[in-house]
């Protein structure tokens, strides 16, 4: 049994704090407590913040990664290697290995993986239109830096099938990540070394 709060305001922004992954009731009390303790003008700049991200964020139309303008800081940036596209599942992944400091191509976000157990099929992915950069003829690599979960593997292999027919390199994070790691959770040094002594992927 939860304890009742003494107000229906203060019982509603926990409430909505809670859901939050990882806040669990007790935790998102004391944020809210915390909040009332703030200048006005902080609190509603941080819900704000907030609405703002919600209602105007866009999608990269390149690498779909979260960005403020049609094409993101990354797509945009002649320094890269955009001859190299290295396909993840979030858009966490790809912090994660800017985090590393050992890539230098693009990304292709694809918005989750392959899990018929959650429902996700092929369709509810950016997979069509990774295969359409790779026709156009630009990309020469594309490195698979999926979970090594099952559901990562299922997806990977599902995409070495459809990007057989291009003729170019397809390669895959070394296993320094063990099987059933997610990237976001490795840390940077492993997933470095990773990146960087990727291997051609194997059936």
């Amino acid at each position: 049994m939860y304890t009742e709060l003494p107000s229906k305001l203060l019982h509603n922004a926990v409430e909505e704090m809670s859901k939050l992954p990882g806040v669990g009731r007790k935790t998102a009390l004391r944020l809210v407590l915390h909040l009332l303790k703030q200048p006005r003008e902080d609190v509603e700049r941080y819900g704000m913040s907030f609405i703002a991200l919600r209602n105007e964020v866009k999608y990269c139309a390149v690498c779909h990664t979260i960005s403020d303008t049609e094409t993101c800081t990354l797509c945009s940036n002649p320094r890269r290697d955009h001859t190299i596209v290295c396909v993840v599942e979030t858009i966490r992944d790809v912090l994660s290995i800017e985090n590393t400091q050992q890539y230098n191509g693009v990304y292709h976000v694809l918005g989750g993986i392959i899990s018929p157990m959650d429902g996700v099929s092929p369709n509810d992915l950016t997979i069509d239109k990774l295969i359409a950069r790779v026709a156009s003829g630009e990309i020469k690599e594309v490195i698979l830096a999926l979970s090594t979960t099952m559901e990562g593997e299922t997806t990977c292999f599902y995409l070495y099938k459809k990007l057989l027919e291009f003729s170019i390199p397809i390669t895959t994070i070394a296993r320094g990540v063990g099987f059933g790691d997610e990237l976001e959770y490795t840390d940077e040094l492993t997933l470095g070394r990773s990146i960087k002594n990727r291997q051609p992927f194997q059936l």
